[in-house]
Formats: C-alpha cells, sequence, structure tokens
C-alpha cells in the first residue's frame, strides 16, 4: 500500500473508531437474570390483571402497603421494546405466595398474589401490588418474568433500596456489587392518592431472539 493511501486507511480507521465510540459506551447495562423461584403459579388466577391489589369478586383491598411501580422495557441501545407480557408474581403480607406448595402463615384472600402487563409502544408497563415484605431466608422482593414471541422467557427479582436484609440475602448476593444497583429501586413516599409509595424499574433486555 502507498504511504498516502495508508496514512488515509489509518485516518479512516480511527474516525470510525471516534464514532463508534461513543455510541457503544452509550449501551445500556443489561438487567442481572435470576431464579424465578419454586412459587410461579402452577395455574393462573382467574384474575390476573396489573392491580394486585383487589381481585375481581372480592370488596377487601390486600394488606400491606401499597405502591405503584412502573417502568420501561428496552433493548441496551434504549430502544423501547413494545407487546411484551411482563409478569410479577410475590409473597402476600403475611409473606406467603399463593401456591400449594407455600405452607407459611396465612392466605390474604385479597391479593392476587400474581400479575401482568403487556408493554406499549414506548415499552412502558405498571403495576399496583403491595410494598414486598420479607420471608425466612429471603429479603423482600419482587419476582418479574418477561415473555415475548421469539425469545426465551428471562426472569429477574426487583429489591428495595436500603432494605437491611439485602445484604444477608444469597441470591442478592449472587450479583456482582458493581451490577446490584440494576435490581434494586427506590420505594419512595408518595402523598395523597391511593398508594403510599411508588417505585420505577426500568428492565434492560440482552441477548438475541432465538426462533
Amino acid at each position: 500500500m502507498r504511504p498516502d493511501a495508508q496514512r488515509r486507511h489509518l485516518i479512516l480507521g480511527l474516525s470510525g473508531m471516534l464514532v463508534a465510540g461513543p455510541a457503544l459506551a452509550s449501551r445500556l447495562s443489561t438487567t442481572p437474570a435470576q431464579t424465578a423461584g419454586p412459587f410461579y403459579p402452577l395455574e393462573f388466577p382467574l384474575d390476573d390483571d396489573n392491580d394486585l391489589t383487589r381481585v375481581r369478586g372480592r370488596n377487601g383491598v390486600a394488606r400491606g402497603r401499597i405502591v405503584d411501580i412502573e417502568g420501561r422495557l428496552l433493548d441496551p441501545d434504549g430502544r423501547p421494546i413494545p407487546d411484551a407480557r411482563i409478569e410479577i408474581w410475590q409473597c402476600d403480607a403475611n409473606g406467603r405466595y399463593h401456591h400449594p406448595h407455600d405452607r407459611g402463615g396465612p392466605l390474604d384472600e385479597n391479593f392476587q398474589g400474581f400479575g401482568h402487563h403487556t408493554t406499549d409502544a414506548n415499552g412502558r408497563y405498571r403495576f399496583r401490588t403491595i410494598r414486598p415484605v420479607p420471608y425466612p431466608g429471603r429479603t423482600p422482593h419482587i419476582h418479574y418474568a418477561v415473555l415475548m414471541p421469539g425469545r426465551r422467557p428471562f426472569t429477574t427479582q426487583l429489591y428495595v433500596a436500603g432494605d437491611p436484609g439485602n445484604e444477608g440475602d444469597f441470591l442478592y448476593r449472587r450479583i456482582p456489587a458493581e451490577r446490584r444497583h440494576l435490581v434494586t429501586s427506590e420505594f419512595l413516599p408518595v402523598r395523597g392518592g391511593n398508594a403510599e409509595f411508588t417505585a420505577r424499574f426500568d428492565i434492560i433486555l440482552g441477548g438475541t431472539p432465538t426462533m
């Protein structure tokens, strides 16, 4: 290669790196995957909408402190992922899951225990549920699953920032310390309305589709 052509090739290569560098640097860190746990429903409840604090056909409201959780489902480039099914499930305020294998405390019949929502065109989803509580061996958490055609189900768990049980939780500790913030949210108090707290949890879904 002639010297002038070689210099031109080098300059073009460096220019490409400068253009690509910021784009690569701006890619979002993907949400760590975690186990679905033993209490994913064996049978979905008849009422499985995105408000877990009320059960269709019952007049009561779930025990516990109500929280509105919202967020977005995005790819690592920040693009929204629409039409994905987001599921959550968690134990009730008594520390019991709506699952036949959980023989814990009394069951709160006014708590739905499981719900789902479909992301909109901007990748947004929303749930109304209760602030998670601990149960034996686990810090407070909410299970999440993302299901969409052409992809394997993705599962993770959402934790409460600052909860004293986090550092002793074996599943939370499995996540590298520098990545724990990706599954940890502030549950912030709100005034007015029917909820005591609000929280935000954006899920960054990595990987490639599998057909």
